[in-house]
């Protein structure tokens, strides 16, 4: 059971006796723990820098994903461009990074057939493409659309709510005190950082209400359903069908080439960034943040989205930041420094 644990969820450590009961079979009882101390503490120094690496991604990748929320609402207002035609566009262009990214390697390009062959891995992908990729972003567009990025921001932020549970249950246990307390900083501070801690912008429409709390368990299951098959078939063999699935299935049932937006070269431009950095970038940096980092860390790591996109919104709109602002950046940054 610890061991499925471990692979679920990096965070949970592995049994010291796996990592030295081959030397105890070879020398004996009495050289066996010191064997096993010289074998498990090089396996430590490369766990410790493997959540490093992972914390690294998710926070790049979230403030990615925060630039990208800022440029998608303002393509969307400026361009009147629907929600779903730029999801659409991002997904089915975006895959073709993921896949050629994952033909690059020999190894990329054994997962992309293994995974093809494997009835298995190809149902953990479809979960993946349905239960994550598919709903984090049209939720995420809908709630924007019907509320506002901060709302948007703010009930994505519940996910984090839902992913602890989610550990708590899988593991057993009760929330570990630096989760608590992560988990309260972390949302007062998207609280502040969306609001300017004037809850009078929270008034809300039902659908908005709706599509928010979709995007809060969406952004859930981004953070706990890719863990499994990426730890397999590797990250952009993962993200690479998974958005293949979901922009095709999309594309189906809307029909994008129905709701062509007018263009101009700027709007191309802000396309092409939403598809390099604000979805193959963001996707890419912190579903392998999942995966170096667990779950858990992931998921409270990923609120370095909303000072992306607050930071983002004051240089491209000019405005100011307020105290408000400044404490959740505060609140932010102290979650990071008690998560990792």
């Amino acid at each position: 059971m610890h061991d499925q644990l471990a692979e679920m969820d990096p965070q949970v450590p592995a049994p010291a006796a796996v990592l030295g009961n081959a030397s105890a079979d070879a020398v004996g009882a009495t050289a066996g723990p010191v064997a096993a101390g010289a074998d498990a503490a090089p396996a430590a120094r490369g766990e410790r820098a493997r959540v490093r690496r992972g914390i690294v991604c998710t926070l790049v990748g979230g403030t990615f994903w925060g630039l990208n929320g800022t440029v998608a609402s303002w393509l969307m207002n400026a361009y009147s461009v629907d929600p779903l035609w730029l999801v659409c566009f991002r997904e089915l262009t975006a895959c073709w990074l993921f896949l050629a990214a994952a033909a690059l390697t020999p190894k990329g390009r054994g997962q992309l057939a293994g995974v093809v062959r494997s009835r298995k891995g190809l149902l953990e992908v479809l979960a993946v493409a349905f239960g994550a990729i598919l709903f984090s972003q049209v939720a995420y567009l809908q709630a924007i659309h019907w509320t506002s990025s901060a709302m948007a921001t703010i009930m994505q932020s519940l996910g984090m709510a839902l992913v602890l549970g989610w550990t708590c249950l899988s593991s057993r246990r009760g929330p570990a005190p630096k989760e608590a307390i992560g988990l309260a900083l972390a949302l007062a501070g998207t609280f502040l950082v969306a609001t300017g801690g004037n809850p009078g912008q929270l008034d809300l429409p039902v659908m908005g209400l709706v599509w928010g709390l979709v995007c809060a368990l969406s952004s859930a299951c981004l953070s706990v359903l890719p863990a499994k098959p990426m730890a397999r078939w590797g990250n952009f063999t993962v993200n690479g069908i998974a958005f293949l699935v979901s922009g095709s299935v999309l594309a189906a049932v809307y029909r994008p080439w129905e709701h062509m937006p007018a263009l101009d070269g700027t709007a191309v431009a802000a396309l092409v960034f939403i598809v390099l950095i604000g979805t193959f970038g963001s996707y890419a940096l912190f579903l392998q943040g999942v995966h170096d980092a667990g779950s858990m860390r992931a998921s409270l790591l990923g609120t370095s989205e909303p000072i992306a996109a607050t930071i983002s919104t004051v240089l491209l709109l000019g405005t100011a930041l307020s105290p408000a602002d400044l404490l959740g950046f505060a609140f932010i940054l102290a979650m990071v420094y008690l998560t990792a």
